[in-house]
């Protein structure tokens, strides 16, 4: 037996017209209805089974040959004290419009019972009267679990505190959640496909690598930081996003069949930044310390303070220069006036190592006027100057007009100051490499420069200079 009654799938034919073969179709009806994830049942107005589909069966054990052709459901599939009420229900759908929705207890056939949530409607004969009912049922706990998944999937995209993105095997978005866009600085609508490098600037290869290994292997194990730029019409803005990657199959196929990646991901730039520079700042005072209690085993306070300088270079600056004001050092209404400053020590130009000690002839350098050097004695404070975006050329040009090595671009001087004196000034240079000179680093170079400002006032108090 069938999914259905071949009987009940046939016309009654008339006197004068040939029989036709419909096994044809009553054969698509009952492959239609044995491939149906839902079970479905129907009835004939006198309540009489005429369709039971293979997950019927599955969820309560009647097959279709115990099923299709019984009178309700009394005393086989629903208990007899139930059966009034609910063959009630599914009947009373014949004479209801659109689909109607119960819950009640069915049986099986070994004698369990199953909680399941139908959904019911009328069939109607060809004069359009109702002929009958079909009903659509699952179990509630699997209805219930599709209801939360779909519950899932739009909050995600409607109420979600973090991104959400949906990424298509061509690696372009295909739907995006109110929070994503806002992250991308654009509309919902407007970022769907488009390349991911019109949304970024920089990052793009990164994340585009991310997606195509999750494509092609599976989620990673662990969410990845990926740091990017993003287009904005107010500019470009750096930020750094904690994302977890999900390959998406098709549950219809029987083997895996990827449909895209989802994308979650995090604003974390504040605490990424937070950390960095809480583990800058541990960094540089350890520099600060080891520099300490190198230079306090030096006997000469000229070398102890090359040592200071030494150790400030690293991860900070990839040269740097002592110059020393000539003739002593200057007061503060001294220094109101020209002043001329002698090279004492610089670290290599070439190949990179300890600062050697310079300026034994004494001859200033050449300086001009306006040298951030010369402003930085003159305002008693530190300088920053950089040339930019500047071509190579015209950077190279800029560096060697201010006695600097040719692969400088981004400078930094502080004032040399000890007992309420000038002494000269440290320069810390920086190539195109890296990036300018900050505010906190200013800080950290006025900190060097107490230092080294200290030992040399030593060296002039002791004649080592």
């Amino acid at each position: 037996m069938s999914a259905s009654r071949r009987s009940g799938t046939t016309d009654e034919l008339g006197p004068d017209e040939p029989e036709r073969d419909s096994s044809d179709g009553s054969d698509l009806l009952a492959a239609l209805l044995d491939g149906m994830d839902a079970a479905l049942c129907a009835f004939d107005a006198d309540g009489v089974v005429t369709h039971w589909n293979r997950e019927a069966e599955r969820i309560l054990g009647w097959s279709a040959d115990e099923a299709v052709g019984r009178r309700g459901l009394a005393g086989w599939a629903v208990r007899s004290a139930d059966a009034e009420e609910v063959e009630g229900r599914l009947l009373s759908s014949m004479h209801a419009s659109g689909r109607q929705v119960h819950e009640f207890a069915l049986l099986t056939k070994d004698g369990g019972r199953v909680l399941v949530r139908t959904q019911s409607a009328a069939v109607r004969g060809p004069d359009g009267k109702p002929a009958g009912v079909y009903c659509a049922f699952s179990e509630v706990h699997a209805q219930i679990d599709l209801e939360r998944s779909i519950a899932l999937s739009e909050a995600l995209f409607e109420d979600a505190g973090w991104g959400v993105v949906l990424v298509d095997v061509d690696l372009r978005p295909a739907v995006v959640n109110a929070h994503a866009a806002r992250a991308l600085g654009t509309g919902r609508t407007t970022v769907l496909g488009r390349p991911l490098g019109e949304l970024l600037s920089q990052g793009v290869e990164e994340l585009e690598s991310a997606l195509q290994h999750v494509l092609a292997e599976g989620a990673p194990p662990a969410p990845a930081e990926v740091w990017v730029s993003v287009r904005t019409p107010e500019g470009e803005r750096r930020r750094c996003w904690r994302s977890g990657f999900l390959r998406l199959a098709s549950p219809l196929a029987e083997e895996p069949v990827p449909l895209g990646v989802g994308w979650l991901f995090q604003d974390v730039t504040e605490t990424k930044q937070a950390e960095q520079e809480a583990s800058l700042l541990r960094f540089r005072t350890q520099q600060l310390h080891r520099a300490s209690r190198a230079a306090a085993e030096c006997e000469d306070p000229a070398e102890a303070a090359t040592v200071h300088l030494d150790f400030a270079l690293a991860g900070f600056a990839d040269h740097a220069l002592i110059d020393r004001v000539a003739g002593g050092a200057l007061t503060d209404a001294e220094a109101e006036g020209p002043v001329r400053l002698v090279r004492l020590a610089a670290t290599p130009s070439g190949a990179p190592g300890p600062s050697r000690m310079a300026g034994y002839a004494s001859l200033p350098v050449r300086y001009a006027e306006g040298h951030p050097a010369l402003q930085c004695v003159e305002r008693v404070g530190a300088l920053r100057a950089s040339a930019g975006g500047a071509r190579p050329e015209a950077a190279r040009e800029w560096a060697l007009a201010r006695q600097w090595p040719e692969d400088a671009v981004h400078a930094l001087c502080a004032v040399l100051r000890s007992r309420g004196r000038t002494l000269g000034v440290v320069t810390f240079l920086r190539g195109a490499g890296r990036s300018a000179f900050e505010r906190s680093d200013a800080l950290y170079a006025e900190d060097v420069a107490v230092r080294i400002a200290a030992a040399l006032d030593l060296a002039g108090l002791s004649g080592g200079e």
